[in-house]
């Protein structure tokens, strides 16, 4: 018993370990950037260099628990929920289950939280509610979609033609924050439950579709929020004052700064017990019912809720009380000052850093890897991944400076992505478009978003019909770039096989 025990300790020790070089992947590059910005072209007062710093530590801690906690919990969640459901066999009671399934995971986003908190005008739990509609509606559309064998790009064809109609009647203001939305919902908490659920559902199909049919529930899950966030632009109509930008910290010794943190630490803890109590009480009672896993097992899930849950408060805080006032105040300086040429490539080194480390990339890379056999291997969609948002932040930045309409970017790219859909095996647009929803992680809503509301305050844009936009903007690249490799992996077998047809020939006729 003890012996294995210390099995268990050494492997939770080696699991630790593996988090948290992911989390200081994720977060020291944008981190380096940001310190040699400050030391050259971007100075800073050292309040809010400090507050970034301490914030960075937390928001390494933070991740590094969550993601952990999220793979002892929400996939082995996922995975056995979306098995036993399905397997049920009542088509109404499957829906019922998917859409309260989608909802509650939504409310739990960490990425939905903070971009909640930038919003102006609209109550953060109107957005939220909203958003998290949208994915469970869009979650029972996905499972409808794998039981009834229904192919994926004609889908989002139509889907994202209804948006950009809509997005006709919709107010300015909305357009950018409703896209935004489909970005973040698709984060490190609905990431890894989401494509469980696609593997345990395509567990139970026999046919050899299954498997590349697991992907695309992501995809699909991107679109809801973004008719959601529409819908409600056109029916709800916000009063109230406009952006505000986040109070500029200024602590005056150390023991201010932390109390900075220290105060905001209840609030976090409230709002994520709230937000995770529907999980474990819907967990709790689908446990009891149908799925009666072993003590093990259960246990296993129930320290994965905790690290969970422990991993979004230390982010959360992290994130609103460093990030976001350093993101704002370092493009406000940058954007004020002689260099705000070095904005654009600066935020392209920045999207190339943060999407490579993306702990929900990541786990997208490797499953790709797995389930292409080696076809598409992780390092070159890290890299295609990578350079895909690199140009869209350009292009961001470039939409910041000009105040140029959101949609004279999203319908061409859109366009082309859904475009190259029909020309490629199925399983390259399932993977793209779920590539465009796990590439705008929470470093994207935490730090980037901030920084381009600082470059249009300074400029004297629209902040949320400017500034709003960049994580949509981070979304739509991927679907394009994934889908050109899928178009040359195509052209390249098409090749050797014509190479290889004139071979055999000769061959045959050598034998003769």
């Amino acid at each position: 018993m003890c012996a294995g025990l210390e099995r268990s300790l050494d492997k939770l020790r080696e699991k630790f370990g593996e988090k948290l070089r992911e989390a200081l992947l994720a977060v020291l590059p944008i981190s380096a950037v940001v310190v040699i910005l400050c030391f050259t072209i971007a100075p800073v007062t050292p309040g809010i260099l400090l507050c970034f710093f301490l914030g960075a530590v937390l928001v390494i801690a933070g991740m590094m628990f969550f993601t952990l906690g999220a793979e002892m919990s929400m996939t082995p969640m996922g995975e056995k929920v979306g098995a036993a459901i399905t397997r049920s066999g009542k088509l109404w009671k499957v829906v019922v289950i998917f859409f309260i399934l989608g909802f509650i995971i939504t409310v739990s986003e960490p990425d939905l939280t903070v971009l909640a908190n930038q919003v102006p005008q609209v109550p953060n739990a109107l957005i939220i509610g909203a958003v998290a509609c949208g994915v469970g509606i869009f979650l029972v559309m996905a499972l409808l979609r794998m039981l009834f064998k229904v192919a994926l790009p004609p889908l989002l064809t139509f889907f994202y033609v209804l948006c950009f109609i809509l997005a006709l009647f919709t107010p300015r203001e909305f357009l950018s924050v409703a896209f935004d939305s489909g970005g973040v919902t698709t984060g490190p908490m609905t990431v890894p439950f989401i494509m469980a659920l696609g593997v345990g559902i395509a567990s139970i199909r026999a046919d050899r579709h299954a498997a590349d049919d697991s992907f695309g529930l992501v995809a699909m899950c991107s679109v809801g929020p973004i008719l959601a966030v529409l819908l409600l632009g056109i029916f709800y109509h916000p009063t109230g004052a406009g952006y505000e930008p986040s109070a500029v910290p200024n602590p005056s010794d150390s023991v201010e700064l932390w109390h900075m943190f220290v105060s905001e630490l209840p609030q976090y803890i409230r709002e994520i017990a709230v937000s995770l109590l529907p999980i474990v009480v819907f967990f709790g009672l689908y446990q009891v019912v149908s799925l009666r896993m072993s003590r093990q097992s259960l246990g296993r899930v129930a320290v994965g809720l905790v690290y969970t849950y422990v991993g979004l408060v230390l982010f959360l805080t992290g994130a609103n009380v460093g990030f976001l006032p350093a993101g704002n105040y370092i493009g406000s300086v940058m954007a004020s000052g002689e260099y705000r040429w070095a904005l654009i490539p600066a935020a392209m080194v920045m999207g190339f850093l943060i999407v490579r480390a993306e702990p929900a990339v990541y786990v997208l890379n490797k499953r790709v890897e797995e389930m292409t056999d080696g076809a598409i291997s992780s390092g070159a969609m890290g890299l295609a991944l990578g350079l895909a948002v690199a140009l869209s932040l350009a292009l961001a930045m470039v939409r910041v400076f000009t105040g140029i309409s959101i949609l004279w970017f999203l319908l061409p790219g859109y366009a082309i992505a859904l475009g190259i859909s029909f020309f490629v095996p199925k399983i390259y647009t399932a993977i793209a478009f779920d590539a465009g929803g796990v590439a705008s992680g929470p470093m994207a809503t935490a730090f980037l978003l901030p920084l381009a509301q600082g470059v249009c305050l300074a400029t004297g844009g629209d902040v949320v019909s400017d500034a709003f936009g960049v994580i949509a903007m981070v979304a739509m690249t991927p679907p394009i770039t994934v889908q050109v490799m899928g178009l040359i992996s195509g052209v390249r077998r098409r090749r050797k096989s014509e190479n290889a047809l004139p071979q055999a020939g000769l061959d045959a006729v050598i034998e003769l």
